[in-house]
Order: structure tokens, then C-alpha cells, then sequence
């Protein structure tokens, strides 16, 4: 419905692939990270140290891959508007969660620690599943640049 108000057509999404994709993307692994920190935590233990580097290659190859497909439009003005686009929204959503858990948790204990929690976790959404979605439930490559870009601010 959005989106045929925003664009003027409506885009047909597969909700139940969503929701499997969704599934696969974020709760199998923190699943699988639970399981492998409860039953064998001494494997669990050993291979932290070199997961965040192999994060972040994942990430590098994730984002990549669309960013050089579409290079030239990312180069052009439908670039910099994107980028302005996601630097917005980054900033709204990092000032929305700072000012919203200041005014829902004023009580807490440390509220400025809780502030920074919050609005890191709302300003820095996962711009990766954005990205995992867009290209595998839709056609056109220019729906994964958003959140490629996203994911490098």
C-alpha cells in the first residue's frame, strides 16, 4: 500500500519468503551462537577471536557486490541523493532513540549509558538484511544500493 502511494504502483512482495529470509538472516545464527556457547564452550571460545575479522569480510563482500554493479548511478545525482537519504534517516533514527528512551526511562538508573544503547541500536538497524531482502525479492539491482550504502555509513 506504501508503495503505491509513494510511487503510484504496487509491488507485489512474497511476505512468507520474507518472514523465511528474515528467519534465516537473524535468528538461526544468534540460535546457533547460543547453542555453540552452551554446549561446547570451549570451541565457542576459541574461534572469538577471529570472528569479528571474518565479519567484517563477510560484510565487505555483501556490500560489493552491489555497490559495483550499479557504480555508475552511485557516482550520479541518484547517488547523492541515496546518500543524503541514508544519512538522514541515520540521524533522525540515532536522535529518535536517544530522545524516546531519555523520555520512557528517565528513571533508570544510568539513562545516559541506556540513551547511547538505545540510540546506537536504532540509528545502526541492520542495513545487511535490508540488503539480503531487496536483492533476493526484487529484480531490479538499484534496490540493493540503499542498503549498501547504508550499511557503509
Amino acid at each position: 500500500m506504501l508503495s503505491l502511494l509513494l510511487i503510484g504502483k504496487k509491488l507485489p512482495v512474497d511476505v512468507i519468503g520474507m518472514i523465511s529470509s528474515i528467519l534465516q538472516v537473524v535468528v538461526t545464527p544468534i540460535a546457533a551462537g547460543l547453542l555453540l556457547n552452551r554446549l561446547f564452550p570451549r570451541l565457542s571460545n576459541a574461534i572469538k577471536s577471529f570472528l569479528p575479522a571474518l565479519t567484517v569480510i563477510d560484510t565487505a563482500c555483501c556490500i560489493g557486490a552491489p555497490l559495483a554493479l550499479n557504480i555508475d548511478s552511485i557516482l550520479s545525482p541518484f547517488g547523492a541523493t541515496i546518500l543524503f537519504l541514508v544519512i538522514t534517516f541515520h540521524l533522525l533514527a540515532f536522535v529518535a532513540g536517544y530522545f524516546f528512551t531519555g523520555f520512557f526511562f528517565s528513571k533508570a538508573p544510568d539513562v545516559k549509558a541506556l540513551q547511547r544503547t538505545i540510540s546506537y541500536e536504532t540509528g545502526m538497524q541492520s542495513s545487511l538484511l535490508a540488503l539480503a531482502l531487496a536483492t533476493k525479492f526484487f529484480q531490479d539491482p538499484l534496490v540493493g544500493v540503499p542498503p549498501a550504502i547504508s550499511t557503509v555509513v
